[in-house]
């Protein structure tokens, strides 16, 4: 009885201005459910239709109705408190009584989304349309999500990285890969030399780490997850031998690097090269990339990197 007293008299429905021609972005809502959502750009105009609908003919009584577009980031830890970055509103509807549907247009234009969308262990920082109907009682609140990506100018220098690890008399090894900073879609190109083996090296294992650091120092929380483990060699290398890697990152779920947005999280990606002896001891070095969004042009591979640098910079 109580649920049915409170539960709302009206239906809400949010459609947004060709959405059903922009890309979609999966998001999880809960553990077993997630929803599409249409995928906007920065400096793009966030416009649709909200549809308020009485249920059985009843009259509704409002104080207003008003559609706000906004940003916002949860931090998990600090349920309850949404930290609001972006807030635009607009009024629909003045205060008045309702006897059948109306719908409403609403635009926002050239909105600036400074953040990309994102969803982390800790965090989430998301945009979302937001359509408010005051009444005395209780408000009405339906929520439209969308997702947004962020492109960046390709870095002016992207230096390889080279360096030495070692155990003194044991191992020395240098390894080498041909960038520090890579778009999505790209190929890390290495290769491993071995100038000195004197233990038993069973094999080697490179990795992707991302590690997620939310809140401020004392209450600071940091989440690392593999994104993807793969064995380069199997077998005990000799002084003098190379050990060549390609890894595709098209393949795996990334985001670009994100560094303290809005002063409330950080993500950051780290090649991880790990040597596991005999006796299963491990020998490893960690090293950070930076990654990045390019624009999506069809036709062109990963390898048209070059090319993709002059579009976006044209």
């Amino acid at each position: 009885m109580a649920a049915y007293f409170f539960a709302s008299p009206v239906d809400v429905d949010i459609r947004l201005e060709d959405e059903d021609q922009r890309k979609q972005v999966d998001m999880k809502v809960e553990k077993e459910r997630s929803t599409s959502c249409p995928v906007f750009y920065d400096g793009d105009t966030v416009a649709g239709q909200a549809t308020v609908r009485v249920r059985d003919g009843k009259k509704l009584a409002h104080e207003g109705i008003k559609v706000e577009f906004v940003g916002s980031i949860e931090l998990f830890y600090d349920r309850g408190h949404h930290h609001e970055f972006l807030s635009l509103s607009q009024e629909l509807a003045a205060p008045g009584e309702m006897r059948q549907a109306q719908t409403y247009d609403f635009s926002f234009k050239n909105v600036e989304k400074q953040y990309e969308s994102y969803q982390g262990i800790n965090v989430k920082l998301r945009y979302f349309v937001r359509v408010t109907i005051s009444r005395r009682i209780a408000d009405v609140v339906k929520e439209r999500d969308i997702w947004v990506h962020s492109y960046r100018m390709p870095p002016d220098s992207n230096n390889s990285i080279k360096m030495e690890v070692g155990i003194e008399d044991c191992l020395h090894i240098e390894f080498e890969y041909n960038k520090s900073k890579y778009h999505l879609k790209d190929v890390i190109v290495g290769k491993i030399y071995f100038l000195l083996v004197r233990i038993k090296i069973k094999h080697m294992e490179l990795s992707i780490i991302r590690r997620e650091t939310t809140g401020a120092v004392p209450n600071q929380y940091n989440e690392s997850e593999t994104i993807t483990k793969f064995e380069i060699m199997d077998g005990a290398p000799v002084r003098g031998e190379t050990i060549p890697i390609r890894l595709f990152l098209g393949g795996f779920d990334l985001t670009p690097t994100f560094r303290e947005v809005n002063k409330k999280f950080s993500t950051r990606y780290y090649l991880n090269l790990v040597l596991i002896d005999e006796e299963n001891r491990r020998y490893f070095k960690q090293q950070e990339i930076t990654i990045f969004r390019i624009p999506e042009v069809c036709g062109l591979q990963t390898d048209d990197y070059e090319a993709l640098c002059c579009i976006v910079q044209n």
